[in-house]
């Protein structure tokens, strides 16, 4: 369905600019998007126009002059953002959400527009919380998932759960660890990285939730989608009481779920809620802003350039944002879109069917829509990604090393943190554009001696050819 929109907005374009030609590159994945326009740097190759994820342009524009800068093209009279030569009705500035708008900012200098928004929610199985004697309160905390996830993992003699009668239960289940980590770092106040490229994840904090987490993977209450598969499957067979994931995976998830992965005779029949991810601090709930951004490329001719530019504020049109918005539990980036009577018309039509007005959908968006003021996003810098894998990883190879019956300890983190910083190369990341430099640490006495060593046998080495190119000469 998604496809097909494009194609759409592709035609419909070309439509209005004849001279244009739209070639569009299908992927599934952001980061295979992310190492083909990597390699694309290196043989001069890049596209014209890329969705993707601001962290990825910070290490595009590592490249170079590689990422269109949109200052001068949003302000443009004839060309900008609604110019006045624009053959479409393109949003103005102001009507494209601030928050969304800010994520696409380096500094002062704008490189992407945004996409699509989505964020995470959490899925609960609203049935088998009950069946435990608890309530879903209007904000969950960490305690609660904890404590509720704990109870589900009683067993019956024959080995089956209590809750579902099944061989298989893994109460909560994470999708993203990455996200898992950044989030409960700021919800706790707790340092990940600055602006500046300093990384800061490697503290107190992020152990202490570490061990947090082993505790629960210890007795069965916590597994992730990279360590036990994708949470929607668990979830929709009754193995699993809560499932966070993006809302644009709203579709996947719940007994009616439109795009369940399962076969129809192992879904059970349950009521699905959907809330905020879990917080520390109810009172100040932090939420990671994510979804699709726009750059563009640099290319020789201008005209390439304005073309992209063009087509670029295209996917921001109201026909655009609205019908893509409906295939997920995405959200128009502009308010311009939000207003439209349409969309409201699609919110207000929740649970009509269970495929454009599925309920589990709508009420993933309309998250999105009330905690817009909520969301935040890490600072970008060339080598931000990375350090978001690190932070994922950090969480994968913790559940891993206690499902192995591995020692969990002080000790253990120590070595992790420093297996992930060698892997990622986080001990020798720095800010893009200006930000702090790491300083080396000094060299070891032996490899002083070794270059100073090396440095001699090279001037001998000139010295002796300086010489016999002197011998030469003398006998002529």
């Amino acid at each position: 369905m998604q496809t097909a929109i494009y194609e759409k907005a592709i035609s419909d374009f070309e439509a209005l600019y004849p001279n244009i030609k739209v070639k569009m590159k299908l992927y599934t994945d952001y980061g295979k998007i992310y190492n083909d326009v990597i390699t694309n740097i290196a043989t001069d190759t890049t596209p014209n126009i890329c969705i993707t994820y601001p962290d990825h342009i910070a290490t595009y524009m590592s490249g170079g002059n590689t990422v269109v800068p949109l200052n001068e093209l949003m302000t443009d009279e004839r060309f900008g953002l609604s110019g006045s030569e624009v053959k479409f009705d393109a949003p103005k500035k102001e009507e494209i959400v601030p928050e969304f708008l800010s994520e696409c900012a380096f500094g002062d200098t704008y490189f992407a527009l945004p996409f699509m928004r989505s964020g995470e929610a959490l899925y609960i199985n609203k049935d088998y919380v009950k069946r435990l004697g608890y309530e879903i309160p209007d904000k969950i905390t960490w305690d609660f998932i904890w404590e509720v996830s704990d109870a589900a993992t009683e067993k019956n003699e024959d080995g089956t759960y209590k809750l579902n009668g099944q061989k298989v239960m893994i109460p909560f289940i994470y999708k993203s660890t990455d996200n898992m980590m950044i989030q409960y770092l700021k919800q706790k106040g707790a340092p990940y990285s600055d602006a500046g490229g300093n990384i800061k994840i490697f503290n107190d904090e992020t152990k202490d939730f570490l061990l947090e987490i082993s505790k629960h993977v210890g007795n069965g209450a916590f597994s992730t989608f990279k360590i036990s598969s994708y949470p929607g499957n668990f979830f929709n067979a009754g193995q699993c009481i809560f499932a966070i994931d993006s809302t644009a995976g709203a579709t996947w998830l719940g007994s009616d779920a439109p795009l369940s992965d399962i076969h129809e005779n192992s879904i059970v029949d349950f009521e699905t809620v959907v809330k905020m991810i879990p917080q520390v601090n109810t009172d100040e709930p932090k939420v990671i802003s994510q979804g699709p951004s726009v750059c563009i490329f640099n290319k020789e001719n201008p005209r390439e350039v304005l073309a992209s530019w063009l087509f670029l504020q295209y996917l921001l049109t109201n026909e655009v944002q609205i019908e893509y918005s409906k295939t997920e539990g995405y959200v128009p980036v502009t308010k311009k879109a939000q207003e439209d009577p349409s969309y409201k018309e699609y919110l207000s039509r929740r649970g009509e069917d269970n495929d454009t007005y599925y309920s589990v959908k709508i009420d993933a968006s309309n998250l999105v829509l009330e905690n817009t003021e909520h969301s935040f996003v890490t600072p970008v810098f060339n080598g931000s990604a990375s350090l978001r894998n690190a932070a994922g990883q950090l969480i994968e190879e913790t559940v891993k090393s206690v499902r192995r019956k591995e020692v969990v300890n002080d000790k253990y983190f120590d070595d992790l943190f420093s297996e992930m910083k060698s892997l990622y190369r986080l001990d020798q990341t720095g800010g893009v554009g200006g930000g702090s430099k790491k300083e080396l640490s000094p060299l070891p006495i032996e490899s002083k001696v070794l270059l100073t060593s090396l440095a001699l046998i090279w001037l001998l080495i000139a010295a002796y050819v300086i010489g016999e190119k002197v011998k030469s000469k003398k006998k002529y």
